[in-house]
């Protein structure tokens, strides 16, 4: 994917839980017989956790299992994920069935990564694609859940003609759409790209021209490693440009999973790099989440030479842990 130029579980607290519980408006509180939960789901299946469970006397093991797999944080949803309705209806229903709440990631939009092309991809099709997202969004249905919405898309733009901006901005909407229509509990963040790719001002030209306005917010720094500081810098700006623009400005989320040593200006698998902040409220955005899983690679590149994009990699992860 191209990203530049691109402790314990979560902090619970009485703050938090008051945040998470205004996620969902009114009746949906409930979900079955069940409260709703005041933090977020640990992926049982995700990654790290399952190297663990194959690995586990690796030294490197405990390490993993501790600061990366007993995180919460992103599953990430594409053409990999089969049935991806009967897929995110599995996820969203084990995590209300464990009173949690899920972060899902979809990323299936036509020509993905289109620039660096490491994780290229997508549906073959706007009708294909417009049929994925709308069983993505049934599948959650009106459980409650956070939807990061298609990694890239708009930074993008620079590799893309303007009737295939024009398309994708087309999908984006319709995406947006028949989420409020199919996932009403759902918040959907449309993701903004990061501090080193864009400026603020076009990015806010970006967001408005895909449907920003029926999203819940916006992410930020998926799969970078932009510092949380430079990040709410950038988020802010973006939401002056909307003001001043559009009249509106949106919430913001920030992946802080990689960014514990900021960026050395690379976006691919670059050495050096640290886990960051846990997930919680607060840290200048809305929230702060793990969405790339630490560990799994970013492509072909840097430490990651020789892998392939979304593949674990438990050298790079724990190197992740201690920050070499």
């Amino acid at each position: 994917m191209r990203r530049s130029n691109r402790r314990t579980s979560l902090l619970v607290a009485p703050a938090l839980t008051a945040v998470l519980l205004a996620l969902v408006p009114g009746p949906a509180h409930a979900v079955g017989p069940a409260p709703l939960a005041d933090d977020f789901y640990v992926d049982p299946g995700s990654g790290p956790q399952l190297w663990v469970n194959a690995n586990r006397g690796d030294g490197r093991a405990p390490a993993i299992q501790s600061s990366i797999a007993d995180v919460p944080m992103a599953r990430w949803f594409g053409n990999w994920s089969g049935a991806v309705g009967t897929a995110t209806a599995a996820y969203t229903r084990a995590a209300a069935a464990a009173g949690k709440r899920p972060v899902l990631v979809a990323y299936n939009i036509p020509d993905r990564d289109i620039c660096a092309g490491q994780s290229g991809g997508g549906a073959g099709s706007a009708a294909e694609y417009r049929s994925w997202i709308g069983a993505f969004a049934a599948g959650i249905g009106s459980r409650p859940a956070l939807v990061v919405l298609e990694p890239d898309s708009l930074g993008d733009e620079s590799c893309m003609s303007p009737a295939q901006i024009a398309a994708r901005n087309g999908l984006l909407n319709d995406a947006l759409a028949q989420f409020r229509a199919k996932a009403p509990n759902a918040w959907v963040y449309l993701d903004a790209g990061n501090p080193g790719w864009l400026g603020a001002d076009t990015m806010a030209r970006h967001l408005a021209a895909a449907g920003v306005a029926g999203a819940h917010g916006f992410s930020l720094n998926v799969s970078n490693y932009f510092t949380t500081a430079e990040n709410t810098a950038y988020g802010n700006a973006v939401n002056a440009a909307l003001r001043a623009t559009k009249g509106f400005s949106k919430p913001y989320v920030v992946d802080t999973s990689r960014n514990g040593n900021g960026s050395d200006g690379t976006w691919c698998n670059p050495a050096g790099r640290r886990i960051g902040r846990r997930p919680q409220t607060g840290g200048g955005a809305e929230l702060l989440l793990w969405i790339k899983v630490p560990g799994e690679s970013d492509g072909n590149c840097g430490v990651g030479t020789g892998s392939t994009g979304g593949q674990f990699l438990p050298e790079v992860a724990y190197r992740m842990v201690y920050g070499y």
